[in-house]
């Protein structure tokens, strides 16, 4: 009997706010060590901490994007425990009452419930590198706003659990709550990964630690569901615990036992009142969220854009604007997707940039398929034309640059059925090739009137022409 891998992810998005949770300390990132650590940080004698108005805002609006209920009286509680880089002994965050409950995020077809997010600080970060036989300890991440997002165990397996990490990367740098660098830290995940036979209970997990990229994620997950699926089918039991794991040997290791909530001794946080967010506030907010990626896909659908197509128009919200400002130009919504995710989605990958810098302007993506639309370029010239405007970063040249390299299309219909009858006349084989059913020979015959205008004919006006001729019996 098969066995079913049952994944829940826990996710610290690092919020977008200029200072840190509870101190007016800067949360940017590369600094000197210990040069960002106010004494609230690190809890010096006499230091009361005040919430971050900002960091609440974020959190309301990560509620409201997953459509979870927005507490209106939240507690913060101090969890209690000793780490090196946790210079005050405990971490302030929030346990039995949450400032978000509940939620979901889709993936694809599927409903991921979210069963909580709260506000928490980050603790320090310890450096094993730098001093040798020695570890360093830098506490300028001491007091960083995070936003932990915990999912319910509705995941099955390595490749959903990433799909669902996507997405919460997307939504949450979508919103703008989050930058999502996960080379910085921004978006670190956690892995709770058990397996079972299917309908049974759940079996007994494993936390996989600061999982910082989606392909470690990924490997971690697969690695260790096949370690405790060895370990079951050999009669031993999974030990609940914490695991590291080391992508170099493409393994998870053992880090410590896992703890359980008791063994944090949560207690409200004294020098903390309880958090009241009123509904004034919460309607303020929501007054200002975007539209959401997969409103915005379903959208580009209805206007025609395939779905393949949208979905890599919403992997974004930098390419999603691209695209809606290109439109705006006068556009049609599938010429502009077609171009956006081939052809300049293409050039921006190439040179390493993103479509919020990307050296085209919007508009002019938007006239090219208007000039395509129009009969005056043909859709191949479009392409080039896209690539020669990124080289020369050149904006609102389009027309100009048609006319300059005499790119402008053949349309008259006289010039070019002339040419047609010239290659017909030329290519008696090829003619009778084609009325014996070879389609190939047709082929043949477009590229040769195609060639004779240097591509400057329109590409359905030859087709129509050449059809109706060759329908015609010879004469």
């Amino acid at each position: 009997m098969r066995w079913e891998i049952v994944v829940g992810i826990e996710t610290h998005a690092q919020l977008l706010t200029r200072s840190k949770i509870f101190s007016g300390a800067p949360t940017s990132f590369g600094a000197a060590p210990n040069s960002q650590a106010s004494d609230v940080d690190i809890a010096l004698p006499g230091t009361l901490p005040v919430v971050n108005r900002a960091a609440v805002e974020h959190a309301v609006r990560f509620g409201l994007a997953v459509n979870g209920a927005i507490k209106r009286r939240s507690v913060f509680a101090r969890k209690n425990y000793f780490y090196p880089d946790l210079p005050k002994g405990y971490q302030i965050s929030q346990y039995e009452l949450p400032i978000v409950q509940g939620g979901q995020l889709r993936i694809e077809s599927k409903a991921i419930r979210i069963t909580r997010a709260h506000l928490e600080e980050d603790a320090g970060k310890s450096l094993h590198d730098v001093f040798r036989g020695m570890s360093g300890i830098d506490l300028n991440r001491a007091g960083t706003p995070l936003l932990e997002i915990v999912s319910e165990p509705d995941l099955r397996g390595a490749q959903e659990a990433v799909a669902y990490a996507r997405a919460l990367h997307r939504l949450v740098v979508w919103i703008g709550i989050c930058d999502g660098n996960m080379q910085e830290g921004s978006f670190r995940c956690d892995a709770n990964v058990s397996v079972r036979r299917p309908g049974e209970k759940l079996g007994t997990r494993c936390e996989l630690k600061n999982l910082n990229s989606f392909r470690f994620m990924e490997h971690a997950i697969d690695y260790e569901a096949r370690r405790q699926i060895e370990l079951l089918e050999s009669g031993r039991r999974i030990e609940q615990e914490t695991r590291l794991y080391d992508p170099e040997r493409d393994e998870t290791r053992s880090m410590r036992s896992k703890e359980e909530a008791h063994d944090y001794r949560y207690f409200p946080d004294p020098d903390l009142l309880p958090l009241v967010v009123d509904e004034k506030t919460i309607e303020d907010i929501r007054r200002t969220l975007p539209e959401l990626p997969d409103a915005k896909l379903v959208r580009y659908v209805q206007k025609g854009v395939p779905a393949h197509a949208a979905e890599r128009l919403v992997v974004s919200r930098d390419i999603a604007e691209f695209f809606e400002r290109a439109v705006a130009a006068g556009a049609s919504y599938e010429g502009v997707a077609n171009l956006v995710v081939g052809e300049l989605a293409g050039l921006v990958n190439a040179a390493e940039t993103t479509f919020g810098q990307c050296s085209v302007a919007p508009e002019d993506v938007g006239m090219l398929q208007r000039r395509v639309a129009d009969g005056t370029i043909s859709s191949k010239t479009a392409k080039e034309l896209l690539g020669k405007l990124f080289e020369l970063r050149q904006q609102g040249s389009v027309d100009a640059l048609i006319e300059r390299l005499g790119l402008r299309q053949i349309s008259d219909a006289g010039a070019i059925e002339k040419l047609v009858d010239e290659v017909l006349a030329r290519n008696e084989k090829q003619v009778a090739d084609y009325r014996a059913g070879k389609d190939k020979a047709f082929n043949s015959l477009v590229g040769q009137v195609m060639k004779a205008t240097q591509g400057k004919a329109n590409p359905a006006q030859v087709n129509e022409l050449l059809r109706a001729k060759l329908a015609k019996p010879p004469s």
